[in-house]
């Protein structure tokens, strides 16, 4: 297959507006439209919604800027004014998982919102927007794929000059194969939210199941490597995979909690048909 867009959708003097950003912004919006449609008629109201969504948002951004920093830090540490400079690309989709869940968490907290509730809906909303997200990543070329053979039938080749793909050269389209994944996981959480037996479930299989799927998946990319042979994404898939697995099992395992069960009242004696009887240890001596 053979990719020819420009990756910029518009260019207008200094703003530029390209399939990525476009496509991130959609995602956005359908993860949080997800999120309300499932929490409709629950205890958590519209407005905690979009509040837990907007810091939630803050903190993915924040956390995909970060890690991306982090993976690159060969690069930032001699240029440490691009770190700031978020708008000219550069953001980690693990980042923006785990601050995003971090933000939104840390308000649910300070409000005492039903915490389990809101993980599975955002887990739900995460999933498709990183999906749609994708389509961006597609389109670009981002994200390079590893090198394929001449006429290999799966491969995709950017040929747009402005493309920020390898130009001209048949690659692994990981991205895609990311994004097939991702909407395989929206089926699956959407098919279990409100069937499993735990509040929060939902959202530890939904990472589970991405961690394990990008674990797999970076193999097909170009991407740093950062320690044992493995890149920072498959590092952290590793330790995201852990701590889902303990927490679903901790959930499973965790024991019921139930509020103690009434002492029955004690029945009253029964009343004597004769109506000078009175209490044995209130009878009148014998005379």
């Amino acid at each position: 297959m053979t990719i020819n867009i420009d990756p910029n959708l518009i260019t207008l003097g200094p703003f530029v507006l390209s399939w990525h950003g476009l496509f991130s912004a959609v995602g956005l919006g359908a993860g949080i439209w997800m999120a309300l449609r499932l929490l409709r008629g629950t205890a958590v109201s519209e407005d905690d919604v979009m509040t837990t969504a907007f810091w939630g948002t803050v903190g993915g951004l924040i956390g995909a800027r970060l890690f991306h920093v982090i993976d690159q830090w060969s690069y930032y540490s001699q240029n440490p004014v691009q770190i700031l400079l978020i708008n000219e690309g550069g953001i980690a989709i693990f980042g923006a998982i785990v601050g995003g869940t971090i933000g939104g968490l840390a308000y649910a907290l300070v409000r005492r919102l039903p915490v389990g509730l809101l993980l599975d809906a955002g887990g739900v909303g995460l999933i498709l927007g990183q999906a749609i997200g994708r389509i961006g990543d597609v389109i670009n070329g981002e994200h390079h794929g590893l090198h394929l053979p001449e006429g290999t039938p799966w491969a995709v080749t950017y040929v747009h000059p402005n493309t920020l793909g390898e130009r001209g050269v048949p690659v692994h389209l990981a991205v895609g194969y990311e994004q097939i994944w991702d909407l395989l996981i929206f089926g699956v959480v959407l098919g279990l939210w409100g069937r499993l037996p735990r509040a929060g479930m939902v959202f530890w299989i939904y990472l589970l199941l991405y961690s394990v799927g990008r674990f797999f998946i970076s193999f097909f990319r170009q991407d740093t490597i950062a320690a044992f042979g493995l890149t920072q994404a498959q590092l952290v898939a590793l330790g995201t995979a852990a701590v889902a697995v303990w927490a679903l099992v901790y959930l499973l395992t965790r024991p019921v909690r139930t509020s103690p069960a009434p002492r029955p009242a004690e029945p009253a004696p029964a009343a004597s048909d004769d109506e000078s009887a009175v209490a044995p240890d209130m009878a009148p001596e014998s005379r």
